[in-house]
């Protein structure tokens, strides 16, 4: 049940994420960062929190700092690649 819960959370902050809200993008940060409700990847979570940090949210910075300790260059300049190519999906 509780796996179930968390891949329905997972699947309405990744919607919200997608449409360019910042303490969502923050969220699946969280999410990715800790493999709640899907699979563990620090390079998404890199991403997430870097266009959440962009946005002003001042807690995705700390994020960041906390994945990136968990990575290799190579991975970090793969999520720095995908945060400036994301663009928000259309409403």
């Amino acid at each position: 049940m509780r796996k179930l819960f968390s891949a329905a959370i997972f699947g309405v902050t990744r919607k919200a994420a997608g449409k360019g809200h910042a303490s969502s993008q923050y969220n699946l940060g969280v999410m990715y960062a800790k493999g709640q409700g899907v699979t563990q990847d620090f390079v998404q979570a890199h991403m997430w929190f870097n266009l959440a940090a962009a946005k002003g949210e001042e807690t995705a910075r700390k994020g960041l700092d906390l994945v990136a300790e968990e990575m290799t260059p190579a991975e970090i300049a793969e999520a720095q690649r995908l945060a400036r190519e994301w663009r928000p999906k259309k409403p």
